[in-house]
Protein backbone atom coordinates (compact mmCIF):
# COMPACT_ATOMS: atom_id res chain seq x y z
CA UNK A 1 0.00 0.00 0.00
CA UNK A 2 2.93 2.31 1.14
CA UNK A 3 4.22 1.49 -2.30
CA UNK A 4 1.05 2.59 -4.37
CA UNK A 5 1.01 5.74 -2.66
CA UNK A 6 4.66 6.13 -3.31
CA UNK A 7 3.97 5.10 -7.15
CA UNK A 8 1.18 7.53 -7.16
CA UNK A 9 3.17 10.25 -6.03
CA UNK A 10 5.90 10.01 -7.79
CA UNK A 11 3.54 10.43 -11.07
CA UNK A 12 4.22 6.61 -11.98
CA UNK A 13 0.93 5.05 -13.55
CA UNK A 14 -0.38 1.81 -12.43
CA UNK A 15 -0.51 -1.29 -14.43
CA UNK A 16 -3.85 -2.77 -15.07
CA UNK A 17 -3.19 -6.10 -12.47
CA UNK A 18 -2.54 -3.71 -9.65
CA UNK A 19 -5.55 -2.53 -7.44
CA UNK A 20 -7.15 1.10 -7.44
CA UNK A 21 -7.07 1.54 -3.76
CA UNK A 22 -10.01 3.94 -2.37
CA UNK A 23 -7.65 6.95 -1.82
CA UNK A 24 -6.21 6.70 -4.85
CA UNK A 25 -9.82 6.96 -6.28
CA UNK A 26 -11.10 9.84 -4.09
CA UNK A 27 -7.81 11.91 -5.19
CA UNK A 28 -8.98 10.80 -8.43
CA UNK A 29 -12.41 12.21 -7.86
CA UNK A 30 -11.15 14.95 -6.44
CA UNK A 31 -8.75 16.32 -9.54
CA UNK A 32 -11.80 15.74 -11.78
CA UNK A 33 -14.26 17.70 -10.08
CA UNK A 34 -11.99 20.49 -9.97
CA UNK A 35 -11.03 20.63 -13.28
CA UNK A 36 -14.67 20.39 -14.11
CA UNK A 37 -15.28 23.73 -11.40
CA UNK A 38 -12.70 25.42 -13.39
CA UNK A 39 -14.14 24.92 -16.65
CA UNK A 40 -17.43 26.03 -14.56
CA UNK A 41 -15.95 29.03 -14.25
CA UNK A 42 -14.22 29.87 -17.18
CA UNK A 43 -17.76 28.99 -19.12
CA UNK A 44 -19.27 31.77 -16.65
CA UNK A 45 -16.53 34.30 -17.05
CA UNK A 46 -16.57 33.89 -21.07
CA UNK A 47 -20.66 34.18 -21.10
CA UNK A 48 -20.54 36.89 -18.85
CA UNK A 49 -17.54 38.82 -21.10
CA UNK A 50 -20.18 38.54 -23.78
CA UNK A 51 -22.86 39.60 -22.06
CA UNK A 52 -20.77 42.89 -21.18
CA UNK A 53 -20.03 43.37 -23.98
CA UNK A 54 -23.58 42.83 -25.76
CA UNK A 55 -24.88 46.04 -23.07
CA UNK A 56 -22.09 47.93 -24.13
CA UNK A 57 -22.88 47.71 -27.88
CA UNK A 58 -26.31 48.04 -27.44
CA UNK A 59 -26.09 50.86 -25.54
CA UNK A 60 -23.59 52.24 -28.48
CA UNK A 61 -26.19 51.85 -30.42
CA UNK A 62 -28.98 53.01 -28.74
CA UNK A 63 -27.21 56.28 -28.70
CA UNK A 64 -26.41 57.18 -31.99
CA UNK A 65 -29.90 56.33 -32.90
CA UNK A 66 -30.82 58.62 -30.10
CA UNK A 67 -28.09 61.21 -31.93
CA UNK A 68 -28.93 60.69 -35.59
CA UNK A 69 -32.86 59.99 -35.22
CA UNK A 70 -33.82 62.68 -37.42
CA UNK A 71 -31.14 62.16 -40.34
CA UNK A 72 -34.13 60.79 -42.43
CA UNK A 73 -36.59 63.55 -41.91
CA UNK A 74 -33.31 65.74 -42.78
CA UNK A 75 -32.19 64.23 -45.92
CA UNK A 76 -35.79 64.52 -46.82
CA UNK A 77 -36.29 68.23 -45.83
CA UNK A 78 -32.83 69.53 -47.71
CA UNK A 79 -34.13 69.71 -51.51
CA UNK A 80 -37.12 71.90 -50.05
CA UNK A 81 -34.52 74.23 -48.62
CA UNK A 82 -32.93 74.18 -52.31
CA UNK A 83 -35.81 75.25 -54.16
CA UNK A 84 -36.84 78.19 -50.89
CA UNK A 85 -33.08 79.54 -51.61
CA UNK A 86 -34.11 79.40 -55.79
CA UNK A 87 -37.30 81.21 -55.04
CA UNK A 88 -36.21 83.70 -52.61
CA UNK A 89 -33.99 84.87 -55.38
CA UNK A 90 -36.36 86.13 -57.79
CA UNK A 91 -36.97 89.48 -58.00
CA UNK A 92 -39.79 91.04 -56.78
CA UNK A 93 -41.60 92.72 -59.77
CA UNK A 94 -44.68 94.61 -57.75
CA UNK A 95 -45.62 94.78 -54.02
CA UNK A 96 -47.60 91.62 -53.92
CA UNK A 97 -44.92 89.20 -55.01
CA UNK A 98 -42.39 90.98 -52.12
CA UNK A 99 -44.61 90.51 -49.82
CA UNK A 100 -45.08 86.74 -50.86
CA UNK A 101 -41.23 86.47 -50.86
CA UNK A 102 -41.29 88.22 -47.28
CA UNK A 103 -43.45 85.26 -45.78
CA UNK A 104 -41.47 82.65 -47.79
CA UNK A 105 -38.26 84.14 -45.85
CA UNK A 106 -39.87 83.45 -42.72
CA UNK A 107 -40.58 79.98 -43.45
CA UNK A 108 -37.49 79.44 -44.82
CA UNK A 109 -35.79 81.01 -41.66
CA UNK A 110 -37.92 79.39 -39.09
CA UNK A 111 -37.12 75.79 -41.04
CA UNK A 112 -33.41 76.87 -41.09
CA UNK A 113 -33.98 77.55 -37.20
CA UNK A 114 -35.82 74.23 -36.40
CA UNK A 115 -33.02 72.45 -38.14
CA UNK A 116 -30.00 74.15 -36.22
CA UNK A 117 -31.66 72.99 -32.89
CA UNK A 118 -31.58 69.74 -34.17
CA UNK A 119 -27.78 69.72 -34.80
CA UNK A 120 -28.12 70.95 -38.39
CA UNK A 121 -25.33 73.05 -39.94
CA UNK A 122 -24.10 74.52 -43.62
CA UNK A 123 -20.84 73.21 -44.40
CA UNK A 124 -18.97 76.43 -45.54
CA UNK A 125 -17.23 75.93 -48.72
CA UNK A 126 -16.07 78.90 -50.25
CA UNK A 127 -12.68 80.36 -49.95
CA UNK A 128 -12.00 77.04 -47.98
CA UNK A 129 -9.60 74.38 -48.52
CA UNK A 130 -11.77 71.52 -50.44
CA UNK A 131 -12.20 68.88 -48.26
CA UNK A 132 -12.98 65.26 -50.01
CA UNK A 133 -14.87 64.18 -47.31
CA UNK A 134 -17.61 67.67 -46.78
CA UNK A 135 -16.94 68.78 -50.78
CA UNK A 136 -17.86 66.70 -53.89
CA UNK A 137 -16.09 68.90 -56.66
CA UNK A 138 -17.99 68.62 -59.80
CA UNK A 139 -16.09 71.13 -62.00
CA UNK A 140 -12.38 72.80 -61.80
CA UNK A 141 -10.95 75.89 -62.73
CA UNK A 142 -7.83 77.58 -62.86
CA UNK A 143 -8.77 81.32 -61.22
CA UNK A 144 -5.72 83.60 -60.27
CA UNK A 145 -7.63 84.50 -57.63
CA UNK A 146 -7.27 81.72 -55.56
CA UNK A 147 -4.50 79.72 -54.34
CA UNK A 148 -4.50 75.54 -55.17
CA UNK A 149 -7.47 73.13 -54.41
CA UNK A 150 -9.37 76.15 -53.21
CA UNK A 151 -13.31 75.86 -53.33
CA UNK A 152 -13.86 79.12 -55.84
CA UNK A 153 -18.10 78.07 -56.39
CA UNK A 154 -20.84 76.32 -54.78
CA UNK A 155 -23.39 75.03 -56.72
CA UNK A 156 -25.16 73.41 -54.11
CA UNK A 157 -25.20 73.55 -50.24
CA UNK A 158 -23.83 70.74 -47.86
CA UNK A 159 -25.28 69.96 -44.39
CA UNK A 160 -23.91 68.49 -41.76
CA UNK A 161 -25.81 66.62 -38.89
CA UNK A 162 -23.36 67.38 -35.74
CA UNK A 163 -20.89 65.65 -36.86
CA UNK A 164 -21.99 63.11 -39.65
CA UNK A 165 -21.93 64.43 -43.25
CA UNK A 166 -25.36 64.36 -44.89
CA UNK A 167 -24.84 66.14 -47.75
CA UNK A 168 -21.47 67.24 -49.38
CA UNK A 169 -21.16 70.53 -50.95
CA UNK A 170 -21.48 70.58 -54.43
CA UNK A 171 -18.60 72.93 -55.59
CA UNK A 172 -15.79 74.38 -58.28
CA UNK A 173 -12.74 73.97 -57.35
CA UNK A 174 -9.31 75.92 -58.06
CA UNK A 175 -6.24 74.22 -59.69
Amino acid sequence: MAEDKQLHEEGLEQTDDQPVTEEEASFDKINELEQKLEEAENSYLRLRADFDNFRRRTQIEREAADKYRAQNLISDLLPLLDNFERALKVEAMNEQTQSVLQGMDMVYKGLLTALEKEGVEVIEAVGNEFDPHIHQAVMTDNDENYGSNIVVEEFQKGYKLKDRVIRPSMVKVNQ
